[in-house]
């Protein structure tokens, strides 16, 4: 039997009838993943550490806005990588390093200095950096540094 020392959460995610194939793309793009579960249903998988389970729940429901996974990145290659992987074959982008992948799951693309900028900059050089990420799509860290030392 099963025993957990204390509640555990889960991300649930509802697919058409493509959990499999999400659960299988999703492993690609993460160095620590795994499936870790798979039946017709439901399959249970994990990303760095972290579990999920999707669901072929059918079409009634869908994903939205209101629902995205952060991806804090080191450098631009790694916003490059994810923001490539997720925007191909069917993924869209979005501004401000926003994306969907082909299944509609919300994803929001970060580097790590952009993060840095926001919580130790002055008020003038916030600004500047998010005017400049305002009309972005993909974070382009090189921009940022540009307007973060002027």
């Amino acid at each position: 039997m099963l025993k957990l020392n204390g509640p555990r959460i889960t991300p649930y995610l509802w697919y058409d009838n493509q959990a499999r194939e999400a659960a299988a793309f999703y492993c690609t793009l993460f160095e620590n993943s795994r499936i870790l579960s798979d039946s017709d249903m439901i399959v249970e998988f994990e990303l760095e550490g972290i579990q999920f389970i999707a669901l072929n729940g059918g079409p009634q429901y869908k994903f939205t806005e209101a629902i995205s996974f952060f991806v804090l990145c080191e450098d631009q290659a790694k916003v490059d990588y994810f923001w490539q992987a997720i925007t191909t074959d069917g993924g869209e982008e979005g501004k401000c390093g926003w994306c969907k992948d082909k299944f509609g799951l919300s994803w929001q693309i970060v580097p790590m200095r952009f993060m840095e900028m926001m919580k130790t900059g002055r008020p003038e050089q916030t600004q500047k950096v998010l005017a400049v990420m305002m009309p972005m799509k993909k974070m382009i860290v090189e921009e940022f540094e540009k307007a973060f030392n002027v």
